[in-house]
């Protein structure tokens, strides 16, 4: 009788989705692409858990402290029952074996035959049992090369890796521990045959082979070589290498399939512990490197930044007044709160009020308090913002939006450094500095005569204007990433990166709520997904549109057809206007308009 078991993928109401047969001794289980049994779901890791088949059945442990639930209860390790489910994050599995006949009976191996292969499935197991969540590469090796000179009854081995397509010896054993460097005898003509042809190679007399002409075969006079390749799904990772110097012979066909079905396990782990070795260093490189991009808490490398992070330093020491301006989204209300951070006042408040999100009639108490009694609803004495932030930093948000009416009590406020409470006669005087953001172009609005001028330039000593996100080049890739790490530990999901179509994506798409856009879509992308790989479905930025690269007169046209239009419409469609303005033949004009009209 034949055991066959599986564990079946369950969607809504206990439907299977999937089924997933345990064909080896040792599977993996999780999203990682060479996993045995691959997963999607939230909060699966690369290799969540691994299944071990024994002479009493199937066994599940999780791996490296990876959540386990069996059954509605934690279990870490636990022998499989029949119907068990298992919880890996978001995925369900449940459990099941079957009995089948088979078409023939196997020949009944002789008592010494079933010695040796119980002796081999108990080694298999105690060297896979030794593997479960070993993810140090030193340590890995060395696990790897006692259990096969264990087993082989070699007298020494050797592991080789290959760093860019070249052999570099990475561990080296004897029977009894570690070897020396004068005892590493290699053949590396042996090596470079087992390198080329990814084939398994045996050698029962070296001296007496058609390696015998080697240098390194003459020199060492080796006698019996056995050299397995590490292999998974078709990547060569490096051989084995074992060796004895004082026997021929030593090396039979079964201890030849023993090194391959250990070498099998051991690749399979030994690559998913390079590639969290690879995503650690990546980690580390990209934590680096945001460290470096990092100006305390705002990110980004585009010159406009390195602009503002300069102007930042310089006028965070001074005490004047600061206008921010930038579209919705650009980080405004971090760049005050940096130059306050940077500021003699960092040891006061900082204080912040959104002008635009409170009503008039609030918004003049907000500001400056009020005393118990001084209109309807006023139960209590207040302190304003104003007297909030003394000795500290005021923040005044969206402040295009302020009424004019209260611009002008503000600016009192700035010019005198006092301030009067609603229903009190006496003013405070207060020591403070205001940093002020808005997303309109203020210089307009005092045309427009919606803004005061002299508050405009009683605010306006220092300007800082903020580029939008679709402006600063690769800093959209640069914030990405780090509001994917933050995202992703906040919510304990394991999503690691972006695929190149998100990457792409993210640098066409406009962005026209900026930074604050482009967080919400990461974190929503970081709930949804079921991979860890965010895409650009996954992001909801659609198809790419236009995304081909144009040549550079096509570029150039482009741009000038765009230009065109601007003007033309800056001179109300006066067509002779725009062409003297542009220093062109009216004709020129003609031409674009009939491009424009093509283009639509």
């Amino acid at each position: 009788m034949n055991p066959q078991a599986w564990l079946h993928e369950l969607g809504r109401g206990g439907v299977i989705k999937a089924s997933h047969a345990i064909e080896k001794i040792v599977c993996s289980v999780g999203t990682d692409k060479h996993s045995d049994i691959r997963l999607k779901g939230r909060g699966v890791a690369p290799v969540h858990a691994q299944l071990r088949v024994g002479a009493r059945g199937i066994q599940i442990e999780a791996v490296a402290g990876e959540r386990l639930v069996i059954n509605g209860r934690r279990a870490d390790n636990r022998e499989l029952q029949q119907n068990d489910e298992i919880d890996l994050g978001s995925v369900r599995l449940r459990f099941e074996m079957r009995v089948a006949s088979p078409r023939r009976s196997a020949p009944t191996p002789s008592p010494a035959t079933g010695q040796r292969i119980r002796s081999t499935l108990d080694a298999l197991a105690s060297f896979s049992e030794s593997l479960a969540g070993t993810y140090k590469i030193d340590d890995l090796l060395e696990t790897m090369l006692d259990n096969i000179i264990d087993v082989t009854d070699a007298s020494r081995g050797v592991v080789m890796l290959l760093v860019e397509g070249k052999p570099q010896v990475k561990a080296a054993r004897e029977s009894g521990g570690k070897m020396s460097r004068s005892n590493m005898q290699i053949s590396d003509s042996i090596v470079a045959k087992v390198i080329e042809t990814r084939q398994p190679e045996i050698v029962s007399d070296a001296l007496n082979s058609e390696f015998q002409a080697a240098r390194s075969v003459m020199d060492y006079k080796l006698c019996s070589v056995l050299c397995v390749p590490l292999l998974v799904r078709g990547e060569l990772l490096g051989v084995i290498y074992l060796g004895n110097d004082n026997v021929v012979n030593l090396f039979s066909r079964e201890a030849l399939d023993v090194a391959t079905v250990f070498a099998v396990q051991a690749s399979m782990v030994l690559r998913n512990a390079i590639l969290i070795r690879e995503l650690q260093l990546s980690n580390e490189s990209l934590t680096q490197q945001i460290e470096r991009m990092n100006f305390g808490s705002l990110i980004g490398a585009s010159p406009s930044m390195r602009a503002i992070f300069k102007k930042i330093d310089k006028v965070a020491k001074t005490d004047v007044s600061v206008l921010i301006e930038g579209e919705t989204g650009t980080g405004k209300e971090l760049v005050a709160a940096e130059v306050h951070r940077r500021s003699p006042r960092a040891s006061g408040p900082f204080v912040v009020i959104n002008c635009g999100a409170i009503p008039e009639n609030l918004l003049e108490s907000e500001l400056f308090g009020h005393v118990r009694g001084a209109f309807t609803g006023a139960v209590a004495t207040r302190d304003g913002k104003f007297q909030q932030a003394d000795g500290g930093t005021l923040f005044l948000d969206e402040l295009g939006e302020m009424p004019l009416n209260l611009q002008v009590k503000l600016l009192r406020v700035l010019e005198d450094r006092m301030v009067t409470r609603i229903g009190e006669g006496t003013a405070v005087a207060i020591d403070i500095r205001v940093v002020a953001a808005t997303n309109r172009v203020l210089a307009e609005s005092v045309k427009e005569g919606s803004f005061r001028e002299d508050l405009f330039y009683r605010l306006n000593v220092v300007r800082l204007e903020l580029a939008p996100l679709r402006e600063r080049g690769d800093d959209v890739h640069l914030l990405a990433r780090y509001f994917l790490k933050r995202s992703a530990d906040e919510m304990g999901a394991n999503v690691a990166g972006f695929s190149e179509d998100a990457m792409r994506a993210m640098r066409l798409h406009r962005w026209p709520g900026n930074i604050r856009e482009l967080e919400n879509r990461i974190k929503k992308a970081v709930i949804f997904c079921d991979t860890d790989t965010l895409t650009a479905e996954d992001m909801d930025l659609g198809e790419l549109k236009d995304d081909r690269i144009l040549k550079l007169n096509e570029a150039k046209e482009r741009y000038a057809l765009t230009y065109v239009e601007k003007i033309l419409d800056l001179n109300g469609g006066n067509r002779t206007k725009t062409a003297s303005d542009l220093g062109v033949d009216v004709r020129t004009i003609f031409r674009y308009l009939e491009k424009s009209r093509d283009d639509e």
